[in-house]
C-alpha cells in the first residue's frame, strides 16, 4: 500500500506516525515544508519518497504535489494527524480521487459553530452557540443567552485565542481583541459550568476499536491562565466502568452523525449540573504527544495500531489497561531564561519507578509563556495501577518539583 502522509518531521512526535506506517507495511510517501535534509536519518528510513512544498495548507501547493505523486504510484490513502492539515488533505483527497476523510466530515470537524448545529438537530446535547460575523451579532446573542460567555475562533484548537465574558463591558472589549471589529468571525457559546474531560478513539469504518477517557485537573481555560498551576491530564484505566457509559454512547453517535470513517477522535466533553455537554470533536489524534501517554498506560503502540488500520482495515493488539497515566506541566515562577529546579531528587526517590517520560530544559533555556500550551516548559509522565493514588502523586509532583526562572 502506497499512503502519502502529511509533514511528516514537525511537530517532532510525526515521526511516530511515519515509522508505524513503514512497520505496518506501507511504502511512505512524505510532503512537507521542510528540506529534505532536514529530516533525522531514522525518517528519511522509513520514507520511500519525499516531496518539498512551501506550505501543506496550500491547497493549491498540496494538490500538486500529490497529483505528481499519482503520475509515479497508484496512492491508496493519504493521512494528515494535524488539526490545520484536516481540511487541506481533505479537499486534495476528494479532488484526487483517494479514499478517506471527506471535506464534510473535515468542515464540521473543523467549524466549531456549524458542527453543533449539526449535532443539536440530531439530539446531542450542547452549549448554545452562534457564529458572531458582526459585533452586534456577539450582543444579540448576549441578550439572549445571558453571561457568562465563551468567545473563540470557529477553527480554533485548545484554549488558543478563547475568552470568558462575565459581563456586557467584558463583551466589548473582546470585540475587539478577538477581531471580530475587525470583520473576523468568531464561535460564541454558553459557558457551561463543571468538569472538563475528553475521549479518544481509534476508527474503522465509523466502528470505535480503541478508546481512551482523559481529564483536566482544572479545565482548560484556567489552566491557561494561571501561571501557579501546574495542571493535569489524566487518563482512566476505568474505562468500562459505569459513570463513562454516556459519554462513550455519546461519541460513537458523534461519530455516526459526522460520518467520521477510518481515522483517529478526539471529542472534548463537560459534565456538571446540566449533565454531559457536548464540547467539539476532531478527527485527529489529539495534541500534547497524549498517545504516548496511552502508550504507557496500556504497554502498547497505539501509534501501530492506527497503522495498521489504515493499512489492514483492523486493529493488532488490545489495551493491556493496567496503568492509569497522566502528564503534568511544570511552569516557571517568571518569564526569562531557566535558572534551576528544586524537589527534583525528592520526587525522583518518591516515584522514580512511576515516572516513565519527564522533559526538565537546561538552565539557560529561555522559557515560554503559560499560554503557549501544557508542553512549553517542564513536564513529567507518571502511571500507577490505581488512579486515584496516581491523582495524589501528581499533585506532591506539582507542590514538590519547583521550575525557577529569572
Amino acid at each position: 500500500m502506497n499512503v502519502i502522509f502529511v509533514e511528516p518531521s514537525f511537530p517532532s512526535y510525526q515521526r511516530e506516525f511515519v515509522r508505524a506506517l513503514h512497520a505496518a507495511g506501507a511504502n511512505v510517501i512524505g510532503i512537507g515544508e521542510r528540506p529534505l535534509d532536514y529530516l533525522d536519518s531514522a525518517v528519511k528510513g522509513w520514507l520511500h519518497d519525499y516531496v518539498q512544498i512551501r506550505s501543506v495548507v496550500h491547497e493549491p501547493s498540496l494538490l500538486k504535489a500529490v497529483k505528481y505523486v499519482q503520475e509515479h504510484v497508484w496512492v491508496d490513502r493519504l493521512e494528515a494527524t494535524i488539526e490545520a492539515h484536516i481540511m487541506p488533505a481533505a479537499a486534495v483527497r476528494e479532488a484526487t480521487g483517494i479514499p478517506g476523510t471527506s471535506t464534510r466530515t473535515a468542515y464540521l470537524c473543523r467549524d466549531k459553530p456549524a458542527m453543533k448545529e449539526v449535532l443539536r438537530k440530531a439530539g446531542i446535547s450542547c452549549a448554545q452557540s452562534t457564529r458572531a460575523s458582526t459585533p452586534q451579532d456577539a450582543r444579540d446573542f448576549a441578550a439572549a443567552i445571558g453571561y457568562p460567555l465563551i468567545v473563540k475562533p470557529p477553527a480554533g484548537a485548545g484554549a488558543s485565542g478563547t475568552y470568558k465574558v462575565r459581563d456586557a463591558d467584558r463583551l466589548e472589549s473582546v470585540i475587539n481583541e478577538s477581531g471580530l471589529a475587525d470583520g473576523h468571525a468568531v464561535a460564541i457559546e454558553e459557558f457551561i459550568e463543571g468538569h472538563e474531560g475528553y475521549i479518544d478513539t481509534l476508527t474503522i469504518n465509523g466502528d470505535v476499536r480503541h478508546e481512551f477517557i482523559t481529564h483536566y485537573y482544572p479545565n482548560v481555560l484556567e489552566a491557561m491562565r494561571e501561571r501557579w498551576i501546574s495542571p493535569q491530564m489524566v487518563t482512566t484505566n476505568r474505562v468500562d466502568a459505569p459513570g463513562y457509559t454516556e459519554v462513550r454512547e455519546m461519541t460513537r453517535e458523534v461519530i455516526h452523525i459526522l460520518d467520521i470513517g477510518t481515522s483517529a477522535t478526539h471529542m472534548e466533553w463537560f459534565f456538571g449540573p446540566k449533565g454531559l455537554k457536548f464540547s467539539e470533536i476532531g478527527c485527529r489524534p489529539p495534541g500534547v504527544s497524549q498517545w504516548d501517554v496511552y502508550n504507557a498506560a496500556n504497554e502498547f503502540d497505539l501509534y501501530f495500531e492506527w497503522a495498521t488500520a489504515i493499512v489492514s482495515g483492523k486493529t493488532h493488539t488490545r489495551p493491556s489497561r493496567r496503568y492509569a497515566a497522566g502528564m503534568i506541566a511544570l511552569r516557571p515562577d517568571c518569564d526569562g531564561r531557566i535558572t534551576g529546579y528544586s524537589g527534583v531528587n525528592s520526587i525522583h526517590e518518591r516515584y522514580g519507578d512511576c515516572i516513565v517520560a519527564a522533559h526538565l530544559p537546561d538552565p539557560g533555556t529561555p522559557t515560554q509563556p503559560v499560554e503557549a500550551g501544557y508542553m512549553a516548559n517542564a513536564w513529567l509522565r507518571v502511571r500507577h495501577p490505581d488512579y486515584d493514588h496516581l491523582r495524589g502523586i501528581l499533585d506532591d509532583i506539582g507542590q514538590t518539583l519547583k521550575l525557577h526562572a529569572g
